[in-house]
């Protein structure tokens, strides 16, 4: 149960990183980074069964940062939406130096 466990949370993994990697669209990076996050915490679960409660603990500390992640990562979405009316990241030289 526990390799069938890791072998998906790799495989949730590797969805996320590939999201990242090909798609622009911005609300979609951002589902692939919750994606990974989600893998990582279904890792962490699968993982405290075999070496402790610690893996359970870790997970709330991730699902509270990527709480705060998504709304500030959606309300700076909805700010550069309402300014250069695409989502496209390419076009998101808004936030450069």
């Amino acid at each position: 149960m526990l390799t069938l466990s890791l072998v998906l949370a790799a495989i949730l993994f590797a969805i996320g990183v590939l999201g990242v990697v090909i798609r622009r669209n911005a609300i979609i990076l951002f589902m692939c980074v919750e994606l990974m996050l989600n893998a990582a915490n279904l890792a962490f679960i699968a993982l405290s069964r075999a070496v402790g409660i610690e893996g359970q603990v870790f997970v709330f500390f991730v699902i509270s940062v990527a709480a705060a992640e998504a709304a500030v990562g959606l309300a700076i979405i909805i700010s550069i939406f309402r300014h250069i009316e695409t989502v496209d990241i390419k076009n998101f030289n808004l936030l450069r130096w």
